[in-house]
């Protein structure tokens, strides 16, 4: 397997907490050079100290996604101080948990600009400059399972899921000959800080009743096919997209 990662810098939005913290420790972990992105800088200085201090190479960098001037200035600094990232995890997303007659045009916006052209601002500014250094990458877009089914009260997060599922193999097609891949990874519900408490109630418990592992992810669970997707290990991969649910997806109607 050609999971060597030494050398390699990568850039995780959404990085100061749940999956895209975990990420980042992931990629740090592998010998990547990661740095860690989200709006404030301030909640990402104890996670970058902590990889530090285990002698991985971290760096913090300010990024809004939805903003287009945001991601410019960002990626200004980072090919400034540390060069032009190879490894990008569009890992920035939100949903608003609301009926659609009560979904409104703010909450919209929220998730969409998040989720789908977020990554969209992300992944083609990073695109951008490989291309002009002549230089292959690997972008990982963090879509879900509800890209592909649908569930009740998130109409606008299963949309902007959805699209960014036939973005990652839109961009896969058109960015193949510069050598840049597009993959994603569709994840099912997977226990973070941020759904805990939900997953451990009744509804929760009648959720994981459906997952034919009879169990919720872990973010471990993640690592193998992250790993996957930014080395040469998955070199031959690109606008394919791998789903970790124990096999929600695939569970009977």
């Amino acid at each position: 397997m050609r999971t060597d990662l030494s050398g390699r810098l990568a850039l995780v939005t959404g990085a100061s907490s749940g999956l895209g913290r975990h990420f980042a420790a992931t990629l740090a972990a592998a010998g990547v050079h990661v740095l860690l992105a989200a709006r404030r800088l301030d909640r990402l200085e104890t996670d970058v100290a902590a990889l530090a201090a285990t002698g991985a190479r971290a760096g913090a960098v300010e990024l809004d996604v939805t903003d287009a001037a945001s991601v410019t200035r960002a990626f200004d600094r980072i090919e400034t101080a540390w060069g032009v990232p190879d490894i990008v995890v569009n890992n920035a997303g939100v949903a608003v948990s609301r009926p659609a007659l009560g979904q409104d045009e703010a909450a919209w916006d929220q998730v969409v600009d998040t989720n789908l052209k977020g990554a969209w601002l992300v992944a083609t500014e990073a695109a951008r400059r490989l291309v002009a250094a002549k230089r292959g990458g690997s972008v990982v877009n963090v879509a879900s399972i509800l890209g592909e089914r649908v569930g009740k009260a998130v109409a606008p997060y299963c949309a902007s899921k959805a699209g960014l599922l036939h973005l990652t193999k839109a961009l896969a097609l058109e960015w193949a000959e510069h050598g840049i891949r597009v993959n994603a990874l569709a994840p099912g519900y997977i226990a973070t800080d941020l759904n805990r408490d939900f997953l451990a109630s009744e509804a929760g418990q009648r959720l994981m009743a459906r997952v034919p592992q009879r169990r919720f992810g872990r973010p471990e669970d993640l690592d193998g096919p992250l790993l996957l997707l930014v080395s040469d290990a998955g070199a031959y991969m690109t606008g394919s997209v791998i789903a970790v649910d124990g096999g929600h997806l695939v569970s009977s109607l």
